[in-house]
């Protein structure tokens, strides 16, 4: 898994506990996303940016969609490896790709997109990005495309 621009793309580790799972040791699929929030969180830390910090700034991502294929289980004590790709990157949103891999055999566990918004914290309206995230993400080159409506206003 690399990314175009010849960067390993971000991956967050971590482990299936028992917590994760159901009566057969199985991962209840809710967990994945669990496992993709907390990757995209540390996905923000990588770049420098605490949530806590964001959040004093008067800045919360809130996730506005979700989407997620299962395609094999992970069980009990498997490693796993989650991605965070930013795949768009716009004024007051983004969209991640996420997958889900078996860190032994980087089997593809379960995929995701997910559509996270910028709001302000103190009445959760929709806020610009800040530049320097912008920028954060851009400089990774992990940004896609802009919208069509973002295209026309010249962001």
């Amino acid at each position: 898994m690399r990314a175009q621009n010849g960067l390993e793309p971000f991956a967050h580790r971590c482990r299936v506990y028992y917590e994760d799972t159901d009566a057969g040791g199985i991962v209840y699929y809710v967990n994945y996303l669990k496992f993709m929030e907390r990757a995209r969180t540390e996905r923000l830390r990588h770049l420098g940016f605490a949530q806590s910090q964001l959040a004093g700034e008067n800045l919360l991502f809130v996730v506005h969609s979700s989407e997620a294929r299962y395609h094999s289980p992970a069980r009990l004590d498997d490693e796993l490896l989650v991605s965070a790709q930013v795949t768009e990157l716009n004024r007051a949103s983004l969209r991640f790709t996420q997958q889900v891999r078996r860190f032994s055999d980087n089997v593809l566990l379960c995929e995701g997109q997910f559509l996270v918004a910028c709001v302000r914290a103190d009445n959760f309206k929709p806020r610009a990005i800040p530049d320097a995230l912008r920028t954060a993400f851009a400089d990774e080159g992990s940004a896609g495309t802009h919208s069509e409506q973002e295209i026309k206003r010249g962001s």
